[in-house]
C-alpha cells in the first residue's frame, strides 16, 4: 500500500499551514522547511507512511488540482492558508487589476464597512476569477456573495497583495471602499 496523493497533499497542509511543531518541524520566516525533516516527520506516523519519499511528494504536487506546496530544490513550503500563531513573510507583488472574495451573504454587512480582514488567517485570501470565488463561497453557503475588488486602485493607495499561486491572491486587509458586489 502506499499513501495517497489527497491523504498526502492533506499531511502535509497541516504540518506546513497549520501545525509544524506537532511534526517537530520549525520553518524559517518563510515557511520553508527541508524536505528531508518533512519526509522523517511523515514517516514517524507508521503504517503506510515509512514508504512516502521526495517521489510520492513531487508526484503529489504536479497532480494537484489546487497549487497549495512549493518545492524549491532541498526544501518544501506551502504557498497559502497558513494559521500559524508566527508571521510567514511574502514579497508583495502587483495583482491583475481585478480579483475576487466569495463569502456568504450574511458576512457582506461586516464586509461593506469593516473591509476583508484574515479573520483566523494570516492573510485574507481572494480568488483572480469568478469561478474561484463562487467555489469558495459555497463552503460558506449555497448561495454565496461574490465580492469584486479593485485591485489596481487597491494597491495604487498602498494595499499590499502577495501572489498565493495562480489562483490565489492573498492581501493583509483589503478596505471597504475597493470593495463591490460583483453583480
Amino acid at each position: 500500500m502506499t499513501v495517497r496523493d489527497g491523504d498526502l497533499s492533506r499531511a502535509v497542509s497541516h504540518a506546513l499551514r497549520h501545525e509544524p511543531w506537532l511534526y517537530e518541524l520549525e520553518l524559517d520566516e518563510e515557511g520553508w522547511v527541508p524536505v528531508e525533516q518533512l519526509l522523517a516527520a511523515l514517516r514517524r506516523q507508521g503504517g503506510d507512511w515509512p514508504a512516502v519519499d521526495r517521489g510520492a511528494l513531487e508526484r503529489m504536487l504536479e497532480t494537484s488540482t489546487k497549487r497549495r506546496h512549493e518545492l524549491d530544490g532541498q526544501r518544501i513550503r506551502a504557498l497559502y492558508g497558513h494559521s500559524l500563531p508566527g508571521r510567514i513573510r511574502k514579497r508583495p507583488d502587483t495583482p491583475p487589476a481585478q480579483l475576487f472574495h466569495g463569502t456568504a451573504p450574511r458576512t457582506w454587512d461586516v464586509v461593506e464597512v469593516d473591509g476583508l480582514s484574515p479573520m483566523g488567517r494570516q492573510f485574507v485570501h481572494l480568488s483572480a476569477d469568478r469561478g474561484t470565488a463562487v467555489a469558495v463561497g459555497r463552503r460558506k453557503s449555497a448561495d454565496p456573495v461574490v465580492l469584486s475588488i479593485d485591485a489596481t486602485a487597491a494597491s495604487s493607495a498602498g494595499v499590499a497583495f502577495y501572489a498565493g499561486n495562480d489562483h490565489v491572491w492573498l492581501a493583509d486587509h483589503v478596505p471597504a471602499r475597493f470593495i463591490t458586489p460583483a453583480g
